[in-house]
């Protein structure tokens, strides 16, 4: 495969990936006494549990695309960034490493809190795992897209 297929299905993962996370934390964090017609009473109406496999398989697929055009960027892109100065371009980068591996490392603590039948007292730590990873994919998501808007794949 092309890197530019791989930059598209990479994409493509993580947009899926954004939607199932972002539903699930808004379900998680909205109050239980939403009225059932309004905004977050429709979110609460879907099962939050639903979105926890494929939200684990997602995030995995996600950072293995990510991990192959990593390559592919950190020799072809990065050393313009640098040479043209844009520590913070490869400093956001860097945190988004950092925050993927952080989320990887939290994806079996997550897929266990979220796993049927949901245990009442593990709640709180499930919304808060929830947020973080909510968190960490709405960060690489942005980062990903400003510094491919930037320097554009393959440049």
């Amino acid at each position: 495969m092309t890197a530019t297929v791989l930059v598209i299905l990479h994409g493509l993962v993580a947009v899926a990936l954004l939607g199932a996370i972002t539903h699930q934390t808004l379900a998680t964090w909205a109050p239980a006494s939403s009225p059932a017609g309004s905004f977050f009473g429709r979110f609460r109406a879907v099962p939050s549990a639903s979105f926890a496999n494929a939200i684990v398989l997602l995030y995995m697929a996600a950072a293995l695309l990510g991990a192959v055009v990593y390559l592919r960027f950190k020799v072809d892109i990065q050393p313009y960034l640098e040479r043209d100065r844009h520590w913070h371009a490869v400093g956001f980068l860097d945190l988004k490493e950092d925050f993927v591996a952080i989320g990887l490392g939290l994806l079996p603590a997550y897929w266990t809190c979220w796993r049927q039948p949901l245990v009442d007292e593990r709640a709180g730590t499930r919304a808060a795992l929830t947020a973080v990873l909510a968190f960490i994919v709405w960060w690489a998501f942005l980062v990903g897209h400003v510094l491919n808007d930037m320097m554009g794949f393959g440049s």
